[in-house]
């Protein structure tokens, strides 16, 4: 984290107000007289919310992106809603970083004061301070729980105060603040004129305005709240206080990255009027024409049926904690790639299932290819399949918007890709690469140098389609080997079964010691195994069944029903913890499914 500095109007501030840096050239015609910025052109385009439209990503150092992202209000656990927009922008942050090599400097505020936090304080009997260091934490762990990047620092506002009372005065001495008697001071947004709008296009109105408020204009809003008893407050030269919402992150923006900002983020719900006045606050302080060159805005989550977003205030949402008991992180990760990031999302069951349908899928068909390239997959007569024309498809970078790789189709893909930058990546590349692939495989068997010709010389190429599936999904922060995860255990607990010959598996007892087997889907793998120890000696297997018929006690005779009870009774118990046995071509293989497959219901 960094420091908190203490100096007002110190050296920082006299760098920040130094204005825009130089080589910044103007673009009237773009979209009310944004200037595109000079830099490190990223080659990637992205939906700019300033000029409605997608626009190049000119970042102003390609080994120090800019990248601000408004974080939390600490006085609750985090919901779906949350995650969903901060697991869309880490999507895009890792494809700038993995692809594009641009190094994100990203800074996250935390807003640690506020009117929620100091209520729900009082209800809880706490203090603000601890209240919100606790769901700071919580917020922390969800965020790691669905594999989200921590930012390069978190940016508390109470360790900033001084910070914000050096800010608020620099913006009255240059003319767009003043203090009244009470001891609150407002931005005077008429001194803007016609500068105020840049993302909605209009001034705010007088809306709900208390009869008794202190402001020259009702539009004016509050940069620095007299104390009010019962509240925590800091000292300033207009008196005890605390901050208003929108100059916290304004001001420590500024105190990292001075008056250019690369990439400024949030839910669609921040543009007006959080990021429009921040805008204005930040352009007054550093008196530059632009502060931040893109603003990206994430769609709601919506609960599906009710037409309305995913919020604490309606009572209809899910947290992220009680969500992850019963669904996996990628499943989710997946979940928010199916759409465009600035699109609303619907949250339902079916949608949930589709993606953990076709994430299955995709981690079948690479268990199955590498089973096909040792060997063990058998083949089936299916359509023919163009090996070279596959190839093609995997030569270069497989990941998202990479020139060249799928989904580059005009070489300037948007950050968050399939088609052009609404942060869908290339999901919609990677059925069609699994279905070939699968065709592919199904055609022939591998053939190595000591065998005879059966037809194409195929392993190479399906190696670069299962190499260039994992690469997209690890790219975007997806798992398709977190199921393997136990591989090694179970490899040793059920080797004897995975690799003994179908054919041998008749000699296995019908019944593990003291009766059939019932394990619960809490049981342990040794557990689950330990009925079984000892009832058998398994055949090696390179043996001929012939020559294990009648051995002695334990084993039956050829086509005896029992054993063949055994395998489907062990299936079963395995299938309750996740663990699929596939039958190959004179062995077996088995994968380790996602055991977390109900979804919860939102709230009312």
């Amino acid at each position: 984290m960094l420091g908190t500095r203490r100096a007002c109007g110190g050296a920082w501030l006299l760098r920040a107000a130094r204005g825009p840096e130089p080589g910044r050239s103007a673009s009237g015609a773009r979209g009310q007289g944004w200037l595109q910025p000079t830099g490190y052109d990223t080659g990637v385009k992205v939906y700019n919310s300033l000029t409605r439209r997608k626009d190049p990503l000119i970042v102003s150092r390609a080994d120090a992106a800019s990248w601000y992202s408004c974080g939390p209000t600490v006085y609750d656990h985090a919901h779906l809603g949350h995650a969903c927009s901060y697991v869309r922008f880490d999507i895009i942050r890792r494809i700038l970083s993995r692809v594009f090599g641009c190094t994100v400097v990203m800074v996250m505020g935390i807003t640690d004061v506020d009117d929620k936090i100091i209520r729900r304080a009082n209800e809880m009997s706490v203090s603000p301070a601890s209240l919100a260091r606790l769901y700071e934490e919580d917020f922390k762990q969800d965020m790691a729980a669905l594999k989200v990047l921590p930012p390069t620092a978190y940016l508390r506002v109470t360790e900033h105060v001084p910070q914000i009372v050096a800010f608020i005065e620099r913006l009255i001495a240059n003319g767009h603040a003043y203090c009244t008697a009470k001891g609150n001071v407002y931005f005077d947004l008429q001194s803007r004129g016609d500068r105020y709008g840049k993302l909605v296009g209009v001034a705010p109105g007088p809306v709900g305005e208390p009869v008794d408020s202190d402001k020259r204009h009702t539009s004016d809003f509050a940069l620095w709240k007299a104390a009010k008893p019962q509240e925590p407050f800091w000292g300033s030269p207009w008196g005890d206080g605390r901050p208003g919402w929108h100059i916290e992150c304004s001001t420590m923006a500024s105190l990292v990255f001075g008056s250019q900002l690369d990439i400024h983020s949030g839910g669609v719900d921040l543009a007006f009027p959080h990021h429009e006045n921040e805008i204005a606050q930040c352009e007054a302080f550093h008196q530059c024409p632009q502060w931040g060159n893109y603003f990206l805005h994430s769609g709601h989550l919506h609960v599906k049926g009710g037409g309305e977003k995913m919020s604490k205030s309606l009572k209809n949402y899910v947290t992220i904690k009680d969500f992850l008991r019963s669904t996996s992180p990628d499943v989710f990760r997946l979940f928010c790639l199916r759409s465009s990031y600035r699109s609303a999302i619907d949250y339902s069951e079916g949608a949930l299932l589709e993606a953990r349908s076709l994430l299955r899928a995709t981690a079948a068909f690479v268990e199955d290819a590498r089973a096909y390239l040792r060997g063990q997959l058998g083949h089936a007569q299916q359509r023919s399949v163009s090996p070279a024309g596959l190839l093609g498809l995997c030569q270069a970078s497989p990941v998202p918007g990479k020139p060249g790789g799928p989904g580059a189709r005009d070489g300037r893909e948007e950050a968050a890709p399939q088609g052009a930058g609404d942060g869908r990546a290339d999901l919609r590349d990677v059925p069609g690469l699994t279905y070939r692939g699968r065709a592919l495989a199904s055609e022939h068997p591998p053939r190595w140098p000591s065998q005879e010709p059966r037809g194409p010389r195929s392993p190479a190429v399906l190696g670069a389609i299962v190499a260039s599936v994992e690469q997209f999904f690890e790219t975007v922060g997806i798992s398709l080997a977190e199921r393997q995860v136990w591989l090694p255990l179970f490899s040793v607990l059920f080797r004897d079964f995975s690799y003994m010959p179908a054919c041998n598996r008749r000699f296995l007892p019908s019944e593990p010691p003291g009766g059939r087997s019932s394990c619960g889907a809490g049981t342990s793998a040794s557990t689950l195994c330990r009925g079984w120890g000892g009832a058998w000696t398994p055949a090696p297997p390179r043996a001929h069944p012939a020559a294990e018929v009648g051995a002695g006690p334990g084993h039956w005779e050829e086509g005896a029903p029992r054993p063949l009870a055994a395998c489907d009774a062990l299936r079963r118990d395995l299938a309750v913890h996740g663990i699929s046995i596939k039958d190959r071509s004179g062995s077996s293989t088995w994968e380790l499914l996602d055991p977390r497959t109900e979804d919860p219901k939102p709230r009312s």
